[in-house]
């Protein structure tokens, strides 16, 4: 769960911490008091788009960081298996400064990227908000969350389908390229064959350019390396380095502390001794020869010149000559592939419909209940007579997850046909179906944190109530952190926090603060009774949250 949440200098906020609980914790304040601010730094530090005017004024850079506790040892093993390392108590600490033209993300003081980082934070915590309510006018939206209801049998057959997918898609690829007619076959045949005798008549070998070109070096620089060696051996020769020796030793005689430097000198004349007589032999078997350097040359140019046309290395070219022969080989034998093509084709496209339909009959068996249970759910959000089923459309293609498209409808009224979200469904109502979807994904899916933001949009009265208990009721499996302004939904809080705008030294700062008892009360208060709080509105307010633990108490919604 996320057990901490500190900002510094982003936007309105100077510095916040806010330290969350398990079960249902609930953020209100003011219109216009930073709620978003909130919630989209956790965004931010999740990988979310950061731009540099999210650095407050003033300051150099703005820094986010979430403390996470990770007990689950399910939840550990995942992240282990990602190579995250989690302190001895399952602590793992996730951080992302914003500056003008970068931002640095760190997960345990490692360095990630941004995809690295969605990785790992996608199993810790999701946040729900007004785009995904929308998300639910997409089909594509509806499968993904019938898949995710049904993981556990959707995720290995899809696995499969994706490995058999990727074969056949080559093979396909593969007879769409032998889609030539015959004079072109014949003419593509007849280059690859002058490639071929080509590149296989230079004899090019690895290493060979390497040791030409070193022998090219040195005949072509002969002269100076014969000069160069005469010097060192006039230099060298003489009996300097041995006389020196010898009038050490002769005065090692008289002190012994002097014998290390007669034997150093007496290597140094064995070692000198043995240059020039290597320098001696060099010079005595070395010739340069003009027939040797005219082959060299044009060894090394018939080598470039091969590199020019088909290569960049001798390496490449041997590869590219490998290539060339297969393709002739299909050439030339271009019926028989094919056929082996074709029913290689007809086999994987078999094992893939077999696999694809299997997919499509668990996902049809599992939407049933899904939608079951979400029909329940929204009966409990203030639905009511509500009909809610899924639809599926086979595609005329195949994809790497299947040939299903699925699409939810709904009806919200008795006598009303059934219809696609996008065609019914309010903002309103999407963000009370979202929630109905997250209640039921609540008992299967294992992210352990959700936030919720705006899941009261265009909600009031009984509706509010139910959503409320709805959220109670999540909150008994996940942690759940929720922003909302209406009473019924705050006074179900485990934790309360409220969010504070104030200006003062010529700024506006956001703040955050955990609520005591007296204090809940008046923030209902408020959100009660809006500008004039009177007796009456707090004693109210008092009521509505001693209900709230009343129902918390009681078995709930399901």
């Amino acid at each position: 769960m996320l057990l901490e949440l500190r900002v510094k200098n982003l936007a309105l906020i100077e510095k916040a911490e806010v330290s969350f609980s398990e079960g249902l914790n609930i953020l209100t304040g003011e219109t216009g008091a930073g709620k978003s601010i909130i919630i989209g730094s956790v965004g931010m530090a999740l990988g979310g788009k950061a731009v540099k005017d999210v650095i407050r004024q003033g300051a150099e850079s703005a820094y986010i960081e979430l403390i996470f506790s990770v007990t689950e040892p399910e939840k550990r093993k995942a992240l282990s298996d990602l190579d995250v390392e989690l302190s001895e108590d399952g602590t793992l600490i996730l951080s992302r400064r914003i500056m003008p033209s970068r931002s640095v993300s760190k997960i345990n003081d490692e360095t990630v990227t941004i995809g690295r980082l969605r990785e790992i934070t996608g199993k810790l915590i999701d946040i729900h908000g007004q785009h995904e309510h929308q998300s639910l006018l997409y089909k594509q939206k509806h499968l993904e969350i019938l898949d995710t209801y049904a993981r556990s049998e959707t995720e290995p057959l899809k696995a499969r389908i994706g490995q058999v997918y990727e074969i056949y898609r080559s093979v396909k690829a593969r007879l769409e390229d032998m889609e030539l007619d015959r004079e072109a076959r014949l003419r593509e045949a007849d280059f690859l064959r002058y490639e071929i005798r080509e590149m296989e008549g230079a004899r090019l070998r690895e290493g060979e350019e390497e040791e030409l070109t070193a022998s090219y070096r040195r005949l072509n620089h002969s002269q100076k390396i014969m000069e160069h060696l005469s010097a060192a051996y006039r230099e060298l020769d003489g009996d300097a380095v041995g006389r020196a020796a010898r009038e050490v030793s002769e005065a090692a005689e008289y002190d012994e502390t002097l014998k290390g430097i007669c034997d150093q000198l007496m290597d140094a004349e064995a070692v000198l001794s043995d240059a020039v007589h290597d320098i001696s032999a060099y010079t005595d078997t070395f010739a340069f020869d003009e027939e040797t350097y005219r082959q060299t040359e044009e060894r090394l140019d018939k080598i470039h010149s091969m590199q020019a046309k088909y290569g960049n290395t001798v390496s490449e070219i041997l590869q590219r000559l490998e290539e060339k022969k297969t393709r002739l080989d299909e050439l030339e034998h271009f019926d028989q592939i094919k056929d082996r093509l074709k029913r290689e084709f007809a086999a994987q496209e078999e094992e893939l419909k077999s696999l694809c339909t299997e997919l499509s009959d668990v996902r049809k068996k599992a939407a049933r209940e899904l939608t079951d249970k979400i029909r329940q759910g929204l009966s409990d959000l203030n639905f009511i007579d509500v009909q809610f089923t899924m639809e599926f459309t086979q595609l005329a293609h195949y994809t790497a997850e299947g040939f299903d498209e699925a699409e939810f409808l709904i009806s919200t009224n008795p006598g009303m046909p059934m219809r696609p979200l996008a065609n019914v469904a309010s903002g309103g109502e999407l963000s009370r179906i979202m929630l109905a979807i997250k209640s039921v994904l609540a008992d299967t899916d294992d992210i352990p944190t959700l936030i919720f933001d705006e899941i009261d949009a265009g909600i009031s009265g009984r509706t509010a109530q139910m959503v409320s208990e709805k959220l109670s009721y999540i909150a008994r499996r996940r942690q759940v952190i929720c922003i909302t302004h209406l009473p019924q939904i705050a006074a179900m809080a485990d934790s309360h926090f409220e969010i504070v705008k104030s200006a003062g030294g010529g700024s506006t700062v956001t703040q955050i603060r955990a609520l005591s008892e007296e204090q809940i009360i008046d923030e209902l208060a408020r959100l009660l009774g809006g500008a004039e709080i009177t007796p009456a509105v707090r004693e109210n307010a008092r009521e509505m949250k001693k209900l709230a633990g009343e129902r918390k108490a009681g078995p709930g919604v399901n």
